[in-house]
């Protein structure tokens, strides 16, 4: 009898964990099949939803590149898995993506995972619709104005020399990430906040310091307990808030409006609040501004370490850059007085190749996320009502068979007069659709800002090389880019070593 209980005993407990997981599978898999639509012809995408209840959430997060990489070579442009916490179709491929980007409010609508939505809050741009989204992206706009531009460009060069001349200083290795993520951001809070310098050099470390732990917890489980990533990402979210409530209180104590210069885009939703039959909601404007502070910087930021990289790693595209700014007169001399403009920036048409090309192989953004409003069939697919939709750029950049060589750093490739219908769709950096990037302009005439003045100021080398990019959630190299600056007027050759 004890021998017939050990093995009982032995047998439960090996047998029983096994039964309830495979009964838990089989649940799963009847659960994700009864999300398809028998009303619908087309059958669902191929693909797998991975672990019960986890899905594929932690593979994609621990793996991201490999792990899509596999997938689009199994199942193609159009596939199902099962990500934070909902059953998901990832789309790529231009027109597939377009068929998306141009269904805003007809077929999908925008839906980030519940722990963005928390973080940056139901206010947030990127989270409402309809006639509240229009107002709100018209009012923004103002922001990004031809007039406005050329108000911010002098406050940018500002902060970008400062940053060169602390980064050549001393010929130290610079981590180029680490410190173009606090350039963009001080530009960020200057530019779009209308934080005035000493507040940024005041406090500084501690907001960069909140907002990087912000960003960090910005895509994880939507658990609010003690130490969890969500947690974490709210009381950082709620130290900037604080800081921006500050600069609001300010502001709203300003009651002559100086109309001689235009105004910062915290200054516009306050004032476009302030006109609303609702009246000012001081929640509203921080988790806007909070966004706009994301938007502003921590995308530029990956997009001008990309530069660096690029242009560190191909010697002849620097040498192109410095010689159309040598035929434009910007190069030459030292010109630390010399002031850029809107209209300069528009002729550099090499520097905006760069631009581009950097944006086309290191989109920041890798794409967007979107939830089925009704069933609709996408290329011979079923996209249940209530799934969600990706539609991912950097996807779609890597299978455009318009680019020739798509894996090379070509920037010419965009001086050719292509007919602009080839490439829309084809080339996202900043999206497209109603959701269209607002900052668009902002960010191109930032970012070439960024190429004159690193061209005109340095030689540099990457000391580790090219080096293994990243995204969470934008693209970033894992070892920072460590990288050792010169002054081009030192010697005015290119570092080759």
């Amino acid at each position: 009898m004890v021998w017939y209980a050990l093995v009982s005993t032995f047998l439960c407990t090996l047998f029983l964990p096994l039964l309830l997981f495979l009964t838990a599978v089989k649940l799963w898999e009847m659960y994700v099949n009864s999300g398809r639509d028998h009303s619908c012809g087309s059958p669902l995408p191929p693909g797998t939803m991975g672990l019960p209840f986890l899905g594929e959430t932690l593979q994609m997060v621990l793996q991201r590149k490999k792990f899509l990489r596999m997938k689009r070579q199994k199942y193609g442009y159009i596939y199902k898995t099962h990500l934070f916490g909902s059953p998901t179709v990832r789309v790529m491929g231009a027109e597939n993506v377009r068929r998306i980007l141009l269904a805003e409010h007809r077929l999908v609508a925008v839906k980030w995972p519940v722990s963005v939505r928390t973080i940056l809050g139901s206010d947030a741009l990127s989270n409402v619709h309809g006639p509240q989204h229009r107002n709100k992206r018209k009012t923004i706009m103002k922001a990004f104005s031809h007039e406005a531009l050329e108000y911010y460009i002098p406050v940018v060069q500002e902060e970008v020399r400062r940053a060169l001349r602390r980064w050549m200083r001393g010929g130290s290795c610079v981590l180029v990430y680490a410190e173009t993520r606090r350039l963009m951001f001080r530009i960020a809070m200057r530019v779009l906040l209308g934080f005035e310098p000493e507040q940024i050099r005041r406090d500084e470390h501690e907001l960069v310091d909140a907002f990087e732990e912000m960003i960090k917890n910005l895509f994880s489980l939507p658990i609010d307990v003690p130490f969890s990533g969500l947690y974490r990402g709210l009381r950082a979210r709620n130290f900037i808030h604080a800081k921006i409530e500050e600069n609001i209180k300010k502001k709203l104590q300003q009651h002559a409006d100086d109309d001689r210069k235009p105004k910062d885009a915290l200054q516009l939703l306050i004032e476009n609040s302030r006109r609303n039959e609702e009246g000012l909601r001081i929640q509203e404007v921080k988790e806007f501004a909070t966004e706009l502070l994301f938007g502003g910087h921590e995308t530029t930021a990956s997009a001008a370490t990309s530069l660096v990289m690029f242009l560190g790693l191909h010697l002849d595209a620097l040498r192109n850059v410095r010689e159309e700014l040598r035929q434009k007169e910007l190069l030459g001399s030292y010109p630390e007085e010399r002031t850029l403009t809107v209209r300069v920036l528009e002729q550099l048409k090499y520097c905006g190749c760069v631009v581009k090309e950097t944006l086309r192989l290191n989109c920041p953004v890798p794409g967007g996320f979107r939830v089925a409003l009704s069933t609709f069939e996408l290329n011979g697919y079923q996209i249940p009502k209530g799934w969600n939709v990706i539609y991912s750029i950097c996807d779609t950049h890597e299978v455009a068979d318009v680019f020739f060589n798509k894996k090379e750093f070509l920037p010419e490739r965009f001086m050719a007069s292509a007919p602009e219908d080839s490439q829309r769709f084809n080339y996202i950096p900043f999206g497209g659709g109603p959701r269209r990037c607002v900052g668009k302009e902002f960010a191109k005439v930032l970012l070439k800002i960024f190429l004159v003045e690193l061209a005109t100021k340095c030689n540099w080398t990457l000391l580790n090389g090219a080096p293994t990019m990243k995204t969470g959630p934008t693209v970033y190299p894992v070892d920072n880019l460590p990288t050792k600056f010169s002054n081009y007027f030192d010697k005015e050759v290119i570092h080759t070593e």
